[in-house]
């Protein structure tokens, strides 16, 4: 521990650690993760005063409550109002970390929804380019080059055949839905309902 005579007492990483009942590795962990920032020494020690340690106990207790660090980080830069037994956040802080919390998510699904994009393309992409690469292959593999290229065309063909037929086995399956009044369409048609003898009165 250091001590001076005009500033409170300030602890290296071992005596922290030590304090807060963690390892020293644990303090550096949370400082590489912008989560505190202690001060140095000369030797470039890193030394914590109170503060710091107030910050440590926040944060290790928040983690044993399950929250993330990035959450972690943003209720930290909100302060704590005093209430009867112990800090509360007001409804105001409350808000503005639901608020930025709620972007990350929002940030986050966004990239998702590109990734989700770019691997259906990278994927059709590479279906396109197997074939291409199996020829080659077989090319140098010494294999006939017209046999190859009609095993092509015949695969083309096949694949073009195998698409009408499933074309024209979904086409009898969307007119019965819609002679059964399964389709969107249909359900959003009302039969006109038949008048009374009163309303023809």
């Amino acid at each position: 521990m250091l001590m001076s005579n005009d500033s409170p007492a300030l602890l290296t990483v071992r005596d922290a650690a030590e304090r807060l009942g963690v390892t020293p590795r644990t303090l550096k962990y949370y400082e590489e993760r912008g989560l505190v920032s202690p001060a140095r020494s000369e030797g470039r020690y890193r030394l914590y005063d109170d503060e710091d340690l107030q910050r440590f106990g926040r944060i290790l207790r928040l983690r044993s409550l399950g929250f993330s660090l990035h959450g972690i980080t943003e209720m930290l830069k909100r302060p704590l109002e005093p209430v009867a037994g112990g800090h509360r956040f007001s409804t105001e802080s409350l808000q503005q970390i639901h608020d930025a919390i709620a972007g990350q998510v929002d940030a986050l699904d966004a990239r998702i929804q590109a990734m989700r994009r770019e691997l259906k393309e990278a994927q059709k992409l590479r279906d396109e380019l197997s074939p291409d690469l199996d020829y080659l292959k077989r090319r140098l593999a010494g294999e006939n080059a017209d046999a190859l290229l009609e095993q092509r065309r015949n695969a083309l063909a096949k694949g073009a055949k195998a698409a009408k037929a499933r074309k024209d086995l979904e086409a009898p399956k969307a007119v019965k839905r819609q002679e059964a009044g399964t389709t969107p369409a249909a359900k959003r048609v009302k039969k006109p309902r038949a008048s009374t003898a009163r309303e023809r009165s």
